[in-house]
């Protein structure tokens, strides 16, 4: 290997490692050692040198969490151990009798073994509980096999669940391969089990985001997790960055890995996979200091950076759990404490009507403040008119309000709905038409849509939104949405600095108008708040913006269905925006075409082997009809025309990528034979079809080169007949060199 492929090799090494030990630092011991800002630094620059030299493919990298492609549908994998649910509770007395029926069961003289005799002549119980934090997630089960992981699932129906690994190795905390502890070995068997969950930060990130896009928000995170898991595309368990905490076990091999739950989070720990809590639960004896450790979490538990809803007691001894047995659906040595949501009442002041950039019409309860979960709540999400209808919810009204999730306040219900005082409250009125610009207001029901007030008996209505695109309230939420990180993300034009020059004379309508900016520094400076330095940052972000590309322009305009990830995958497909806008409906859905279709399209019939573009059926002719709507026409010539460019990054990326890949593999069919000695049979198949060749299971004309190792099967005798080329595993490694070098 020449000395600049070695070095670079060397780098790539330094940074996985990095990585990892970062990756375990934040999530397992609670220490971080580099911010954020660096730890993604470091990520671009290991996923750039992977890129240009696919011979160091790694498919544990931390490069490769995600998935390039989404999944096509979940497969149902057996249990090895059944995963069973927990019985739940919300009486201090059921803990207790619970507590009773363990130390009876376990101290009678038919348990033989478990304590020493002394303990029972003296009723000493031998017995210690430990009481877990109960996350609000979804019950996950993680199977490695000698260090690897293998696959993840849901917990199903107990016996089989789904597989989810594409969406569980996104996540950072998860490690694809466990650290052997120092004089230690690596099971080779360990099925972890624990809660993928949605961190409170990220919850009330992502549903920020969702009403700025006009969407409602997520109710819980448990809700939203769940739904990032059953995602298809892995790059939206990416995008929501979950976490995982592990609490119990499946099959373990060898069986003595630990001998009970608080050596048990020890030995994860020590592999580098996130337990509950940085240092283990402390273990209680009797069923006072239980019920001490529930309440002492009660007070803690809005504090926490996930959502709980209970404590988990259980017995810790692996063979006192073992003689406690299970039922049909439970084991019989744990129990779950719930926690009762916080309720409250306080009175509805007003009903507020606001628009978002999509122009989705949400009301909102402005309330007299009240103390719930440790905040001061004063408003809550009424989500729609349908709900408000179904509660009866009037102005002037007493309600309960909890915090769903304790996170989202919700209004649960409306006291004394039969009194003769709430009866004489005004009905609340849903907006017939926008109650910003007045314009057409289109209504969503369960079973369709009417608009302009058409008369529709199709269920309970789920949603209203203004349809008149240029509604001040809709052109203020795209503003600023569209110069938002993640989008076109303009330093210094932010919420407050829009309404500030929109509210003076400088033109602020089109997002074209964004880039015209410059030429009002003069009028800039006479704003409240701009000085020189504020204002010369500003048009200098406007001005890199300019050549951010197609993808952020797309991911910024607000197109409903088109988000950042969608985005990116059109810009893919298509080098610019001509070619985005001359392009057939059906080039926005490749993958939903059926075989003869592809065919004439000239595409692979498998839909695999298609290209994504993040859009199917029903959501492509929306975006297309939008695509070639007057207005999106003048928007992207008006942006051209301030010099905005509409040229795509990813397509030229893409093809660079595959121009590197050319070399001795590329358009190559190969096969593997036989054992080699320095790869793994999925390592050497994943370098191989990053250079561009397809990897296939067995040897016909078709194939082109076949790569044997040592005890090679029939596949060798095959080839050597049909007169196909065969390297040994020199050879291979010759080439790889090679390919390395240019």
């Amino acid at each position: 290997m020449a000395s600049g492929a070695k070095q670079i090799e060397t780098r790539i090494r330094e940074l996985r490692d990095l990585l990892n030990r970062a990756n375990r630092a934040y999530y397992v011991e609670a220490n971080p050692f580099i911010s954020d800002q660096e730890y993604d630094e470091k990520l671009a620059e290991l996923r750039a040198l992977e890129q240009a030299h696919p011979e160091f493919d790694d498919p544990d990298s931390p490069t490769r969490r995600i998935g390039d492609q989404p999944i096509e549908g979940f497969r149902t994998v057996r249990h090895a151990v059944r995963m069973l649910s927990i019985d739940n509770t919300y009486s201090e007395s059921e803990v207790r009798e619970w507590i009773a029926r363990v130390e009876k069961a376990l101290m009678a003289p038919s348990a033989p073994g478990l304590f020493d005799a002394d303990d029972r002549s003296n009723g000493v119980s031998g017995i210690l509980y430990v009481c877990d934090p109960k996350i609000d997630g979804i019950a996950v089960s993680i199977r490695y096999e000698r260090g690897r992981m293998v696959h993840a699932l849901t917990r199903g129906d107990g016996e089989k669940g789904d597989d989810i690994t594409h969406a569980v190795r996104t996540i950072r905390g998860v490690p694809l391969r466990l650290e052997p502890p120092r004089g230690g070995q690596l099971p080779e068997v360990l099925e972890v089990r624990g809660e993928v969950y949605l961190p409170l930060a990220e919850f009330r990130r992502i549903n920020q985001e969702r009403e700025r896009e006009g969407e409602e928000p997520f109710m819980n995170p448990r809700n939203a997790c769940a739904g990032t898991l059953k995602n298809l595309d892995p790059k939206v368990a990416a995008a929501r960055r979950l976490g995982f905490a592990a609490h119990g076990r499946g099959e373990i091999r060898p069986a003595d890995f630990a001998r009970g739950h608080l050596e048990f989070l020890d030995r994860l720990r020590a592999l580098g996979v996130p337990v509950n809590t940085p240092r283990p639960p402390k273990g209680c004896r009797t069923a006072d200091e239980v019920m001490h450790a529930i309440t002492a979490f009660g007070r803690e538990m809005h504090d926490q950076a996930y959502m709980a809803d209970g404590m988990v007691v259980r017995v810790n001894d692996f063979a006192q759990q073992a003689a406690l047995g299970e039922t049909a659906k439970s084991p019989r040595w744990c129990i779950a404490y719930k926690y009762p949501a916080e309720r409250k009442p306080t009175k509805l002041l007003r009903i507020e009507h606001q628009v978002g950039k999509t122009g989705r019409i949400t009301p909102r309860a402005v309330m007299e403040g009240v103390l719930l979960a440790g905040t001061v709540v004063k408003h809550a999400s009424l989500h729609n008119y349908g709900l408000i209808a179904e509660k009866d919810i009037r102005e002037g009204d007493t309600v309960i309000v909890e915090k769903a999730g304790e996170i989202i306040p919700q209004v649960v219900e409306v006291v004394g709905r039969d009194t003769p005082e709430h009866k004489a409250r005004k009905r609340v009125k849903a907006p017939e038409s926008c109650p910003v610009c007045g314009g057409p207001v289109e209504i969503e029901h369960e079973g369709g849509i009417e608009i302009d007030g058409e008369p529709a008996a199709r269920g309970r209505e789920t949603g209203r939104r203004c349809i008149n695109p240029e509604c001040p309230a809709q052109i203020r939420e795209r503003l600023i949405w569209f110069c938002g990180r993640g989008q076109m993300d303009i330093e210094g034009l932010g919420e407050k600095t829009i309404d500030q020059i929109r509210a003076s004379r400088i033109p602020l309508q089109r997002f074209a108008d964004i880039f015209e900016l410059p030429r009002y520094r003069e009028e800039l400076l006479k704003l409240e708040r701009m000085g020189e330095k504020k204002v010369d940052n500003l048009i200098q972000g406007i001005e890199r913006a300019k050549s951010r590309g197609l993808a952020r322009v797309l991911a910024g305009m607000g197109i409903r269905h088109v988000g950042a990830q969608t985005a990116k995958l059109l810009a893919r497909q298509f080098p610019d925006i001509d070619a985005l806008l001359a392009a057939p409906e059906w080039r926005l859905r490749p993958k939903t075409l059926s075989a003869k279709e592809a065919r004439e399209a000239g595409l692979p019939e498998d839909p695999k082997d298609r290209p994504e573009t993040g859009l199917g059926v029903e959501t492509a002719p929306v975006v297309y009809a939008y695509l070639h709507s007057d207005s999106a026409k003048q928007t992207f010539a008006s942006l051209a025309k301030a010099g905005v460019s509409l040229v795509s990054q990813e397509y030229r990326a893409e093809r660079e990528a595959k121009s590197k890949r050319a070399g001795p593999f590329a358009g190559k069919t190969i096969v593997l034979t036989g054992t080699l000695e320095h790869f793994e049979r999925e390592d050497i198949k994943s370098r191989l079809e990053a250079l561009g060749a397809k990897v296939s299971g067995s040897v016909s004309g078709k194939t082109d080169l076949v790569i044997c190792g040592e005890n090679p099967g029939s596949k060798l005798a095959k080839a050597r007949e049909l007169g196909i080329t065969v390297w040994d595993e020199a050879k291979l490694l010759e080439a790889l060199r090679k390919a390395a070098d240019t």
